[in-house]
């Protein structure tokens, strides 16, 4: 998990479960949900963690995640890391969503 702020740094704040319950007390903690917008990689846990965050009020977009930007040599991949670049291509607006189907398709 990672945040980029408008006007400042990005920075990581860790691992949480991909639990309803984690996910609420974190969106909770982070501020109004009005302000916040979020986004993860397309993998194989499928759209749930879209449609919780849709759920709570928090706009959520998917990505693809072979279409992230990357610097060449930067081999190096971690979870802090990756959410960080993802956190900050994503204010930036370099990063292709994808389509996300309803809950009961």
């Amino acid at each position: 998990m990672a945040v980029a702020e408008l006007e400042g740094d990005v920075r990581g704040l860790g691992t949480i479960p991909n639990r309803a319950e984690s996910i609420r007390k974190l969106i909770k903690k982070l501020g109004p949900v009005a302000k916040l917008r979020a986004c993860y990689e397309a993998g194989p846990t499928g759209y749930v963690v879209y449609w919780q965050l849709a759920e709570l009020g928090v706009e959520c977009e998917v990505v693809a995640p072979t279409l992230v930007p990357v610097k060449a040599g930067n081999r190096v991949k971690t979870d802090r890391r990756d959410a960080e670049k993802l956190a900050g291509c994503y204010r930036s607006g370099d990063l292709m969503v994808v389509w996300v189907p309803d809950e009961g398709s």
